[in-house]
């Protein structure tokens, strides 16, 4: 071993070691049990940052502890290559975004081996590279076939002086981002999947997910959206079709006061067409184009609204209502319309508020401090039914039933599951994405591209002007071919797909990612699937994971993967702050990865990392915790620098002798007993740290006695150095190597502890007077009960305190403490 600890040499020793060696290829062993670890794949942005340190570092630290207690464990990395930077990047700089791009996975690749990762770089992927969109596009063509891919119009973001359509990202305050102009819509025909068929196994499913924290499985629960009610019927005056609406309330029919239509609702422009409202309609309409959907159904939206001119008829009463328009009302929520009952939603109170509408309570909460006739807010309180016709005085909640079999017993209604999840809208008017492999033939409509023309590859011919609605439109090359089934001309679609789509997969690509004849073999997906542990950020909580959860029943459903879900267990790592916030070039507060391990190596920054915090909780970056970090792995190196020589010739089982063996044992497998834990479920990798660091001070006190035992002292040392090794591997490599051992720490066993070192001779137990710890006494380890309180009562520390004293009562725990009760 070098005396010095210099990380820079040896840590690229070792990573130059692993790559030669392959250190951390795995195959499928039917001997041994699997163990699927994975992080989510990052964009190629260029750089890594501290997020990304905390994220792999986690997932390293689980692969290598499982490694070494025997499992199989897949540990594969990619990129999640395709999206929009790339793009802007082309327009703005000229450069190629598959050139861009992949010098960006060039660079990232080296960043992520510095760090130590212990990656099988054999299974690499990444998104944007034919190999892999090949069979995104033929898992696409196996959706369309199920009639699970459809086309229809939809809105999009369109700013009129770039002629481009915008992602929701690229508008900023209802201005584009690059010329600032006003942001408008524009219908587009554009593709969709038909999530909605797969909604309620997606909620039901996710009772099964034992392993996923339960925010995200509220959070994806709340964005399915399940909810039961009834479809209700409201004819229009003087108009030839009927408004439905969906409702959870049927109870509150009689409550309704004015009815609000999404502004894009299809009914609209009819029913104000050649009145004196059509004109104040349209402003209102062009006026919403530059909101979000985000915006119009934020809590803090002030509600706006106008009358139509229109009147609804309650089919429970027959009394007319006014019909509104309003920008809190979306058409892709439910069907676009809703009844409003302000009596008993705050939002509808505060819209009718603002119009001057009427206001009808029809539930009695019987509360005195609710005054029916004077509403200062709504409220949702259960009571008896009033202003309710044949219903009154019933309990409304139970009466819910009632009024849908009246509905369905007229024909105006009809009870029925509604669910928020929308199909998913996975058109994007994009160059550097999978091409939809989908062609229009005037004859025979849409049709999928032929499986042995696979991959439609992206044109190079194109131009980054930033105008226009999708850039392959400027190919020469890419939009005329012929049809698939019919042979005559036709064109090929011009949208790319969602981003989304390439993630919702990749982790079955990873079991078998250089098959050239079909996107995995099945045996391979069987062995590995489903994923043991999935790690990241809680942001995806919602998009990413529910729509791999899709894809993976969807592809469950082909008989092509063994289970319905995907990941089994999920941890969502806390964000990485400083000085209180969120890193960010803005704020002027990154914490660059390079410099730290610059500084003072990845093994410091890996180790800094995993002590700070839980992984669960955001962790605030601290320069002191990191020099701290760096201290002590020097203290490490030297302790083993220094025993090195002399304890290369001990056994290499040892017995315990005196009491300060007795001492270094027990704490040594106290260690191995708490790290072996903490990394096995809990991944409390912070106090597993910790106490690494009491074997590291016990074996600095050990080490100055003048009787030491050689043979201990060696097997604490190794064992220290294995224990350490899945936070710190390079250290513990050079350390591991320069006691002389020929393999791999990596490839070592995990040490095992020796239960009987953990029994002490003696313990110290605490002293309670009427429950409060008055002193502490040592005594033989085991007594009995009544021999413990025999040794304790003769004690002169308890004597003392009870001099005088009358007893009531004692309560021994013999090896604890001992409560004594006076007065």
């Amino acid at each position: 071993m070098q005396e010095q600890y210099n990380f820079t040499e040896i840590e690229q020793k070792w990573q130059d070691h692993w790559d030669q060696t392959k250190m951390f290829k795995k195959t499928e062993d039917p001997d041994k049990e699997k163990y699927y670890l994975l992080e989510m794949f990052p964009y190629p942005s260029g750089k890594l940052h501290m997020g990304h340190v905390r994220n792999y570092s986690i997932g390293d630290v689980i692969a290598r502890h499982l490694t070494m207690k025997g499992k199989n464990v897949l540990h594969p990395m990619g990129w999640d290559s395709f999206g929009l930077p790339a793009e802007n990047a082309a327009i703005k700089h000229g450069t190629a975004p598959a050139i861009w791009t992949r010098e960006n996975i060039a660079e990232m690749r080296e960043q992520l081996k510095t760090l130590g990762i212990s990656y099988d770089w054999d299974r690499e992927v990444a998104t944007c590279q034919p190999d892999y969109y090949r069979w995104m596009q033929w898992i696409f063509i196996k959706f369309f076939e199920k009639g699970l891919a459809y086309k229809k119009k939809n809105p999009v973001n369109w700013c009129p002086s770039c002629q481009t359509v915008l992602a929701n990202e690229q508008v900023v305050d209802g201005e584009c981002e690059r010329c600032h102009s006003a942001v408008g819509k524009k219908d587009l025909d554009q593709w969709y999947l038909k999530i909605t068929d797969y909604a309620d196994r997606l909620l039901t499913d996710l009772e099964t997910l034992d392993g996923w924290p339960t925010k995200v499985k509220t959070m994806q629960k709340n964005w399915i959206g399940k909810s039961t009610g009834a479809e209700v019927d409201f004819a229009i005056k003087d108009f030839d079709k009927d408004l439905r609406i969906f409702t959870t309330r049927a109870d509150t029919l009689f409550g309704v006061t004015y009815m609000v239509l999404a502004p894009e609702h299809p009914y609209v422009k009819d029913l104000v067409s050649g009145t004196d409202y059509e004109k104040s309609t349209a402003d209102f309409m062009d006026r919403l184009q530059y909101m979000t959907d985000i915006e119009r159904t934020s809590t803090t939206l002030e509600k706006e609204g106008i009358f139509i001119g229109r009147y609804a008829i309650n089919p429970m009463n027959g009394k007319e209502v006014p019909i509104y328009i309003a920008n809190y009302v979306l058409m892709d929520y439910g069907t676009g319309a809703i009844m409003a009952v302000p009596a008993h939603d705050q939002r509808d109170f505060e819209f009718a508020i603002k119009y001057n509408l009427p206001i009808i309570p029809v539930i009695d909460p019987k509360n005195p401090e609710i005054d029916l006739y004077n509403l200062k807010e709504a409220f949702e309180a259960e009571g008896d039914l009033i202003n309710s016709e044949q219903f009154n005085g019933k309990n409304n909640v139970v009466a819910i039933d009632e009024f849908i079999a009246f509905l369905e017993e007229k024909k105006i209604g009809t009870k029925t599951t509604n669910f928020r999840l929308r199909d998913w809208l996975i058109s994007r008017q994009r160059y550097w994405g999978t091409p939809i492999p989908m062609i229009y033939c005037e004859h025979c409509g849409w049709v999928a591209e032929k499986f042995e023309n696979l991959p439609v590859l992206l044109p190079t011919d194109v131009e980054f002007t930033g105008k226009g609605e999708s850039p392959l439109a400027t190919s020469k090359t890419f939009q005329n071919t012929t049809c698939p089934t019919c042979g005559g001309p036709a064109k090929r679609e011009l949208d790319t797909m969602d981003t989304f789509l390439d993630s919702s997969w990749y982790f079955l690509r990873y079991t078998d990612a250089k098959n050239e004849n079909a996107p995995w073999d099945k045996e391979k997906s069987d062995y590995w699937m489903p994923v043991d542990q999935y790690i990241g950020g809680v942001e995806h909580a919602i998009l990413h994971l529910l729509y791999a959860r899709f894809f993976n029943k969807f592809l469950f459903d082909l008989g092509l993967c063994p289970s319905s879900e995907p990941f089994k267990n999920l941890l969502t790592q806390g964000m990485v702050l400083k000085d209180g916030t969120k890193m960010s070039k803005s704020k002027g507060n990154v914490v660059s990865p390079e410099e730290i391990i610059n500084q003072y190596g990845a093994d410091t920054a890996r180790l800094f990392i995993l002590f700070a915090s839980p992984p669960e909780k955001e962790l605030e970056w601290s320069d002191a915790g990191v020099e701290g970090s760096y201290r002590f792995l020097n203290r490490v190196y030297r302790l083993v620098s220094e025993l090195a020589d002399e304890t290369k010739d001990a056994a290499d089982t040892y017995k315990v002798d005196s009491a300060d063996d007795k001492e270094l044992a027990f704490v040594l497998n106290s260690t191995i007993k708490k790290v072996t834990e903490d990394l096995g479920t809990r991944f409390n990798f912070n106090t597993a740290i910790s106490s690494i660091m009491i074997l590291v001070n016990e074996l600095y006190k050990y080490k100055e006695i003048e009787q030491r035992n050689k043979a201990l002292l060696k097997y604490s040392i190794n064992c220290l150095i294995l224990l350490l090794s899945p936070f710190t591997p390079h250290i513990c490599e050079e350390m591991w190597a320069g006691l002389g051992h020929k393999e791999s720490a990596y490839a070592e066993s995990w040490p095992s502890v020796d239960e009987k070192a953990l029994v002490k001779d003696e313990v110290e137990v605490v002293i309670q007077i009427n429950g409060k710890v008055k002193d502490k006494i040592t005594v033989a380890n085991g007594l009995s009960k009544e021999e413990f309180l025999e040794l304790a009562m003769k004690n002169d520390a308890v004597s003392a305190l009870t001099e005088g004293k009358t007893i009531l009562k004692v309560i021994p725990v013999p090896g604890k403490l001992i409560n004594i009760v006076i007065k």
